[in-house]
């Protein structure tokens, strides 16, 4: 039987790999993004920190995934960062704490260049 937080996934995941890319060029526009699936039976309330090489921790980040859902955060929106304006082209790192069992996907579209590259990997969980 499953409980009501224990749900497929972990409840702490780092994505050390981040760098919000400028828009750049074409149709398609540069940006990162966290995707979440909550498959448990209870809303999941997440505890983001944002690691920085030159500049102290932030852990004034909530985000909100209810029960049964999947939900896209962009890291070039503001309104999912906390009010949060992350700098383009610069290195930092992502914790998620969250109080039910989540998946995470990370994935960034970076067309700084007509070539455009693409790529989603899972975050590290434990």
């Amino acid at each position: 039987m499953k409980l009501m937080c224990d749900g497929v996934g972990k409840k702490t995941w780092l994505i050390p790999d981040c760098e919000l890319p400028r828009e750049g060029e074409g149709i398609l526009k540069g940006h990162e993004s966290v995707i979440i699936v909550n498959d448990s039976d209870s809303d999941a309330r997440i505890q983001v920190t944002l690691y920085f090489t030159d500049e102290e921790r932030d852990n004034g980040i909530e985000w909100i995934v209810k029960k049964g859902r999947v939900r896209c955060f962009r890291m070039n929106n503001p309104e999912d960062m906390g009010g949060r304006r992350i700098p383009y082209d610069t290195q930092y790192a992502m914790k998620l704490v969250s109080s039910c069992n989540i998946v995470v996907q990370y994935g960034r579209l970076d067309n700084r260049q007509t070539n455009l590259a693409y790529y989603t990997t899972l975050g590290y969980s434990e």
